[in-house]
């Protein structure tokens, strides 16, 4: 049965899509056929999981495969599975329009990119408009899983802007027919077709079928396997290499590139599951920030039935940039997401993936520190996260952080806090650390003047999430960790001045300290001689449990209230400015001067003045005069 094909217009935004997949993606077109059968064991796997429950869907047909043909005279390649297929409306959804932020990511991320390429469409959940790369129109034909009576649909489009679509008849699943360019001879050619799969897709875990081919090369009516059609996972360790896990790892990210490292485990005993887990190598363009709300993760099978993409309850937010399998034999077949929710097992099947995670990584820092130096690169923002979400683990992920540090060269080289406790100073009890914008803030900021002076290591935290990770951060190894710029800074086992000769020095400032107080009034909570200045003439400090600044800017920021507290100034009485301070009886002049090594201090630590116009006439008045 037919009807009259309606034709509509694609969504705005889909349209700009198949623009640029028709006119830029050039590089690696092969990818269409990767991202297709894709789609087509996606399709397959739905239905085996529908299928538990409603028996009848698989009536009729209950093999689940993917056919590949071709036909030279016509010029077309067919994809055909016999998953779940869709409805008149879910072809609407899912092609038609934007279902999800995929495609506006994809644009975003092409229109950043001088070099546009294929390899990007995975990534965003737009894969099916890579069948235009290679195709001048596309067929599809497909009818969703249920009474035999339910109508099957048609759509076909050449990708300008428009769309038609007719009901017809149809056998169950999804048939994707592309009429190749006129270019596009290689993929007429079932060697060039039976290669591609064998390096993109021989995991797939449904057959991928072609036709025999006669003894004059041409198709015959039977039917052969071409893949492996074994779900990889499942496979020994000593029969799989490096390629093959490779080769997976494309598969379920959707990343043209190798991934970084992985780690493929099978327990028994109280818990019976198999693990493959993955480390990127590059952090997708959509994971920039790496949303929490966002989940890509985890494939979760059980006993090698798909359950759920993205299994958010696998693994916690801060290792939400690893990619992989996991599949249970533990969960029940009929696990839903709310059920999975409460389920028993799944805690300490979440702990365990989240071990075998960690392990992965321990190895990496350990044996291959520069595979460990790009994951910190790519994924560190994020990994942070764990020290303040996972206290079962707080140690492990401690030990595996990595900061700039006042004797690394440059922020790219990085130390652990191990390496740090291994170059203490004789007597010193505490990890010094300092937080700030960015990383010349830090390195530049004067709190650090004294202790670099006596040759104290103090790291470098100048990432948006370090003030609120420091927080929750207090102690490792049994040493504490000490920020340089809250409370007081005792140096005098460190080679600094005692406390006789700092007494002696806070006497002898009395005059300067006073009148800086009377001065500056409520803007400081207290005005006092520093400890940690040599080159500087002041700073500002913060009571020990005190929010830092940086993190009361992002939360005021933010339109949360932040708790009002003030910081106190700090000065070197030996500086040339602090001493005209002292010695200015012009009273105007002097109030400039006071004012002056506030806003200094307040710029330091990345504060927005108040009134930016009158310190820069001051400090054009200090210059002309």
């Amino acid at each position: 049965m037919t009807a009259a094909a309606e034709t509509r217009k694609f969504e705005a935004e889909v349209a700009q899509v198949l623009h640029l997949v028709t006119h830029s993606l050039y590089s690696h077109k092969e990818i269409f056929l990767r991202e297709l059968i894709s789609n087509a064991s996606d399709a397959c796997d739905k239905l085996r999981f529908e299928a538990l429950g409603k028996p009848e869907l698989l009536s009729g047909d209950s093999e689940l495969r993917i056919d590949i043909s071709v036909d030279k005279d016509a010029r077309t390649l067919t994809i055909r599975d016999s998953g779940i297929g869709m409805s008149r409306d879910d072809v609407i959804a899912n092609i038609g329009t934007i279902a999800s932020s995929g495609t506006r990511k994809f644009l975003e991320a092409l229109s950043a990119e001088q070099k546009a390429d294929a390899n990007l469409i995975g990534q965003f959940g737009v894969g099916f408009y890579s069948a235009f790369v290679v195709a001048d129109k596309v067929t599809l034909v497909t009818r969703r899983a249920g009474p035999a009576t339910s109508e099957g649909v048609r759509w076909e489009s050449s990708g300008t802007g428009e769309y038609t679509l007719e009901n017809v008849d149809a056998p169950r699943g999804t048939s994707v027919t592309l009429h190749l360019k006129a270019d596009e001879d290689e993929f007429l050619q079932a060697w060039q077709l039976r290669s591609l799969i064998a390096r993109y897709s021989d995991h797939i875990g449904f057959p991928i079928r072609m036709p025999k081919e006669d003894k004059d090369g041409k198709p015959t009516d039977e039917w052969e396997v071409v893949n492996q059609a074994s779900a990889l996972w499942t496979r020994p360790k000593n029969e799989l290499k490096d390629e093959d896990y490779q080769g997976f790892y494309k598969h379920i990210a959707h990343d043209y590139n190798d991934a970084l490292a992985w780690t493929h485990n099978r327990v028994e005993g109280n818990q019976n599951f198999t693990s493959l887990l993955y480390i990127p190598s590059k952090s997708p363009f959509d994971f920039i920030g790496g949303s929490r709300d966002e989940r890509k993760g985890l494939k979760l099978y059980v006993k090698r039935v798909f359950i759920m993409d993205a299994a958010e309850e696998l693994l916690p937010a801060y290792l939400r940039f690893v990619r992989g399998v996991v599949d249970s034999d533990d969960l029940p077949l009929n696990v839903s997401r709310e059920i999975l929710q409460q389920n028993r097992n799944l805690e300490k099947l979440k702990s365990a993936v989240t071990r075998r995670v960690l392990d992965l990584l321990d190895r990496l820092a350990k044996d291959e520190p520069e595979k460990f130096a790009t994951f910190w690169q790519e994924f560190g923002t994020v990994f942070k996260e764990g020290v303040a979400e996972d206290f079962a683990n707080k140690e492990r992920i401690a030990k595996l952080l990595r900061f700039a540090s006042t004797q690394s060269d440059g922020a790219a080289q990085t130390v652990s806090l191990d390496d740090y406790i291994g170059r203490l100073k004789a007597g010193q009890e505490s990890i010094y650390y300092l937080t700030a914008d960015g990383y010349a803030a830090a390195k530049g900021s004067p709190q650090l003047e004294a202790l670099k002076a006596h040759g104290v290591e103090v790291l470098l935290m100048y990432e948006r999430i370090d003030e609120w990770m420091s927080s929750y951060l207090n102690e490792y190894a049994g040493k504490k960790l000490r920020n340089v710029a809250k409370g007081d800074l005792d140096l005098g086992k460190l080679g600094g001045v005692d406390a006789e000769k700092r007494k002696e020095a806070e006497q002898a400032a009395e005059g300067v300290v006073k009148k800086l107080k009377e001065l500056l009034g409520e803007r400081v909570r207290d005005v006092r001689v520093s400890e940690r200045l040599t080159d500087s003439p002041s700073c500002l400090v913060l009571d020990e449990h005190d929010m830092g600044l940086a993190m009361q800017r992002l939360l005021k920021q933010a339109g949360h209230d932040v708790p009002a507290s003030k910081p106190t100034l700090e000065i070197n009485p030996a500086h040339a400015l602090v001493r005209r301070f002292e010695n200015e009886s012009d009273t105007a002049r002097a109030t400039d001067l006071g004012l002056l090594l506030l806003e200094q201090a307040q710029l330091l630590e990345g504060a927005a003045l108040e009134d930016p116009a009158a310190y820069v006439r001051r400090v054009n008045g200090l210059l002309a005069s």
